[in-house]
């Protein structure tokens, strides 16, 4: 379609007088306009930052004042290097800082030499010490059957899972030579086991063991024939006494009570104190040894094994008291 007939005796002239400075040309007498395609073509941003000196151009053309504008904005480097940095992977959340432990003073000695004596001992219920009235009750059985109802028959200690070392530090205060402590906790060894030694009196005659208790047992032979690091401390051989107070839910009893009874710690005349949840069955015997007593505190049961004649020494005299009561 044509376009509209537009005036063309409009004149240069005319044009000069009212618009001076426009330069002379001439118009056609009739415009045609070609149909604009219906193409629609979509805009994009460009991904390309503006300079800085652009930027300022645009904002002093709008009569803005480009100092008010720019100085608050980073650079596109600076912003880069604010940004946190990506890697490749998944890497885990950092870990959020534990809180310290904490110690404080409820477990003592019960008897002997340093009786009364507090034990440092964790807050926490990851290190679960004896309870008294079974550690108490445990001794006594041991000092009846061993033919010394005042105090423990003179020898060699082994404290497996020793945790604050209270079972070993009774041991000490009660006649034993010397006592190995078996605990892997780093912590418990610096900050409970060790101060507590020192604070009874006890480290000289003590040997700590930083290592778990399968390892140790594993290498059993190792610490038989040679086991003293101080030559004045013990003999060779087998220890006298044994006592294993695992935490509950990390053992599995049958498997640690077979690695024991196989092991060279264990000689005939060794007793062994095990303590052990409701539910549990524990053997008759162990190794050489037979069971010669089991109680019960609550949830807690406790297992003596000894020699054959140490069970006929604790029915003598417990027969004794049962005439003497009765007299």
């Amino acid at each position: 379609m044509a376009a509209p007939p537009i005036l063309s005796s409009i004149r240069v002239s005319d044009l000069g007088s009212c618009c001076p400075n426009l330069p002379p040309f001439s118009f056609p007498s009739r415009i045609t306009t070609r149909r604009r395609s219906s193409l629609i073509t979509s805009s994009q941003k460009s991904k390309k930052e503006l300079s800085s000196d652009k930027k300022r151009e645009l904002l002093e053309h709008y009569g803005l004042n480009p100092d008010e504008f720019l100085s608050s904005e980073p650079s596109p480097k600076t912003r880069n290097r604010n940004q946190p940095q990506k890697t490749r992977g998944n890497n885990p959340p950092p870990e959020e800082s534990k809180p310290p432990r904490q110690t404080h003073k409820l477990l003592q000695v019960l008897g002997g030499k340093a009786r009364r004596k507090k034990l440092l001992s964790p807050k926490s219920m990851d290190v679960r010490p004896m309870m008294e009235v079974v550690k108490g009750a445990a001794f006594g059985i041991l000092q009846v059957a061993g033919g010394c109802p005042a105090s423990l028959r003179p020898g060699r200690w082994l404290d497996l899972y020793s945790g604050t070392g209270s079972v070993g530090i009774e041991a000490m205060s009660r006649g034993c030579s010397e006592v190995h402590f078996v605990e892997m906790d780093p912590w418990v060894v610096s900050d409970i086991l060790r101060p507590n030694l020192e604070w009874t009196g006890f480290l000289d005659d003590s040997v700590i063991h930083t290592i778990s208790v399968e390892n140790f047992l594993e290498r059993a032979e190792r610490f038989v024939g040679t086991f003293s690091w101080n030559q004045s401390l013990g003999k060779d051989g087998p220890f006298d006494y044994i006592s294993v107070t695992p935490p509950y839910t990390q053992v599995d009893y049958a498997v640690l009570m077979n690695q024991i009874s196989n092991s060279s710690l264990i000689g005939d005349d060794t007793f062994i104190v095990v303590e052990y949840p409701l539910g549990t069955d524990m053997l008759d015997s162990c190794g050489c040894l037979i069971k010669i007593a089991d109680r019960r505190f609550g949830r807690t049961h406790l297992a003596m094994y000894g020699p054959k004649w140490a069970q006929k020494k604790r029915k003598s005299d417990m027969s004794l008291r049962a005439v003497a009561e009765k007299v």
